[in-house]
């Protein structure tokens, strides 16, 4: 029969039997066929049925790039808090915490974060490094960010902040004001004008700022 083609083997069975009876054992993952022939025999057929796989639970994309991208700055548990906050959640859905950030990283090779040497100027710097630098607090940094009075970085939202420390920066934190400086409430007062809208002109470049470290007019200075 090497000249009979797939064709004509199915054509042949299909005359030579007179029925097909079938039962499918699930949970065995196995098929019984039982073929009956023209003339009254009969043949018991057991066959094994492919597995189905259970889907593949992954995280997804966006989650492994976020991390990928904090993974050299900051540890593990700085890197749950962002992505809670963002909203991303493992891929079971549930929420970040330090040892699940360490069990995804291990799983794609990623990195940990490695102590690195201080920041110099120009290179972006945790807040508390560059507080130490100025001679501030922390707190401070953080207000003049929120105020808009220092320019502050993140690497994704939600991220700590880091500043980059310059000669222009180092500049507006003086051991006192200079002449034509005035505290922000007197600024208010000769402008007639409100915190906000001073702060805004700061940030614009139409009022210039500094932050006394001495006496008792701390804080920001507008001309």
């Amino acid at each position: 029969m090497g000249g009979t083609t797939a064709r004509d083997r199915k054509e042949l069975l299909r005359t030579l039997i007179e029925e097909i009876n079938d039962r499918v054992d699930r949970d065995k993952a196995a098929a019984h066929l039982i073929l009956r022939w023209k003339g009254g025999a009969t043949s018991r057929i057991h066959l094994a049925l492919p597995r189905s796989r259970p889907a593949t639970v992954r995280t997804d994309e966006d989650t492994l790039t976020l991390v990928r991208r904090q993974a050299p700055h900051y540890p593990d548990a700085v890197i749950a808090g962002v992505l809670n906050r963002q909203g991303h959640r493992t891929a079971r859905g549930h929420r970040f915490d330090a040892n699940r950030v360490g069990n995804l990283r291990r799983h794609w090779n990623i990195p940990v974060c490695t102590a690195k040497p201080p920041a110099t100027d120009g290179e972006a710097m945790t807040v508390r490094q560059a507080a130490v630098a100025l001679g501030v607090a922390p707190s401070t940094l953080h207000r003049h960010i929120n105020d808009g009075l220092v320019r502050g970085e993140q690497i994704t939202p939600g991220a700590p902040w880091r500043i980059r420390l310059d000669g222009a920066l180092r500049a507006r934190f003086r051991g006192q004001a200079g002449d034509g400086f005035l505290p922000i409430r007197d600024a208010m007062a000769r402008l007639g004008i409100s915190r906000q809208t001073v702060l805004q002109r700061v940030k614009r470049g139409e009022l210039e700022a500094m932050h006394v470290l001495r006496g008792k007019q701390k804080g920001c200075i507008s001309k």
